[in-house]
């Protein structure tokens, strides 16, 4: 797969089919079936039941190395199971924090010891996790955050305060950028530290939004502590593995994710259909620039594909291919998320004035950007509001679109840097 080769190996083809025959043997019957549906009692056993087929399949973390649970799986195989389990809209183990973000960042920079412990119950599922970043006054510029972290004997003691923190109400662990040492640049003097969320000093507060829900949280550290080797990849270090933590995130789907935005475009399409809108030209451009975009995301995937497998195979890319593919990483995060949003007002325009019912649309969780839970007791809205009020957050989560466009002007483009305010009374 050279260039913008589309072509995947022979080797990869015949894991897919193995993929699909393993999908077709373990998921319900009539799950292939135009029409399939499950009542809410079958909809619960299926969940509770397929976590577990597939981690006997080993299909959790396929990736990892063998020593550490997974089943060692190449770059390729692991794109091929992404797709084919999207194809099939099978679900993958939903515990992005562990399978996604922390468990490979222990891998890449974690002692044996800390592999040894985190891994296995990352992969059973017996452990949680949430991400400790963001803070009230450190956001896009993360390096400036305060929470502090100082060594007592053994122990690390941490104060401070994260904001934005999904799933904190239920995690075990949560990762944490910390600053360790005071009297250095910045960057410099944060650490990676893997902290026990069951303790005295740590307070989670739910964050209400528009829907009643509380997706995200604020989360306090008063003299919490964590071992001393719970550091991931050495003190002061945490800067150049939190940097390799967001690269997993934004990696996760180089050429499946823009396949939810496809399921999205299918949805307007249809509702658009109904209400007769398919022949408004404006409407009818928007579609246009919608299928347009999700097409170029997918074109970016396999570019960004391609460039990870050169590097494996230790070949280089020509100047204008390691240009293009050197600002993939900051382009895409803005590019997708930014049409999303424009999508999702598309949306609320084709359904106009239904939208603010709570039924518009098909079935709840039928949309895949909508990602709320059940129980809507304060407003409740229909699954494509959800993915609406969801889709305001994208350009801002994984790095905002100003900060991303720094990134590419910058480090791509070569232009000089954002200049700074200036100092208060100067």
């Amino acid at each position: 797969m050279s260039g913008m080769d589309l072509t995947y190996p022979p080797e990869a083809e015949e894991f897919r089919t193995e993929i699909r025959a393993w999908l077709e043997e373990n998921l319900p019957d009539g799950w292939f079936d135009g029409g399939f549906s499950m009542t809410p009692e079958e909809k619960e056993r299926f969940n509770e039941d397929w976590t577990g087929r597939l981690f006997e399949g080993g299909w959790i973390c396929a990736t990892w190395p063998v020593e550490y649970g997974g089943k060692g799986l190449t770059t390729m195989q692991g794109v091929v199971l992404a797709e084919e389990f999207a194809r099939a809209k099978a679900p993958m183990r939903a515990d992005f924090f562990g399978d996604t973000l922390v468990g490979p960042t222990i891998l890449a920079n974690g002692t044996e010891e800390q592999k040894r412990y985190f891994l296995p119950r990352i992969l059973d599922g017996s452990m949680r996790w949430c991400q400790g970043f963001s803070e009230p006054d450190s956001g896009s510029d993360l390096a400036s955050l305060s929470t502090t972290a100082v060594r007592d004997g053994d122990e690390w003691v941490i104060n401070g305060q994260k904001v934005w923190t999904t799933q904190a109400q239920f995690a075990d662990y949560c990762f944490v950028l910390a600053r360790t040492d005071p009297d250095v640049v910045k960057q410099a003097g944060i650490s990676y530290l893997l902290v026990p969320m069951d303790q005295p000093g740590i307070e989670v507060r739910g964050i209400t939004q528009p829907d009643g829900t509380a997706e995200f949280n604020e989360v306090f550290f008063s003299d919490a502590r964590c071992p001393l080797d719970n550091v991931v990849g050495g003190l002061n270090n945490g800067w150049k593995v939190a940097n390799d933590t967001l690269t997993f995130e934004r990696g996760m789907s180089a050429t499946t994710g823009y396949r939810r935005f496809e399921e999205e475009f299918k949805l307007i399409l249809a509702a658009a259909q109904e209400r007769g809108l398919d022949g408004d030209p404006l409407v009818r451009q928007r579609l246009a620039r919608f299928h347009s975009k999700i097409q170029i995301l997918r074109i970016n995937g396999l570019r960004s594909l391609t460039s990870t497998l050169a590097k494996e195979r230790g070949t280089f890319l020509g100047p204008t291919e390691r240009l293009a593919v050197a600002a993939l990483g900051a382009t895409n995060k803005m590019f997708w998320s930014e049409m999303h949003q424009e999508a999702m007002e598309l949306a609320l325009d084709v359904f106009g004035a239904e939208a603010l019912l709570s039924t518009p649309g098909p079935d709840r969780g039928s949309w895949p950007g909508t990602v709320r839970a059940e129980g809507r007791d304060t407003y409740p809205v229909s699954p494509m509001v959800s993915a609406f009020f969801f889709s305001r957050s994208e350009t801002i989560w994984g790095g905002t679109s100003q900060i991303q466009r720094n990134i590419v002007g910058e480090r791509v483009l070569g232009l000089p840097k954002e200049p700074k305010p200036a100092a208060p009374g100067a």
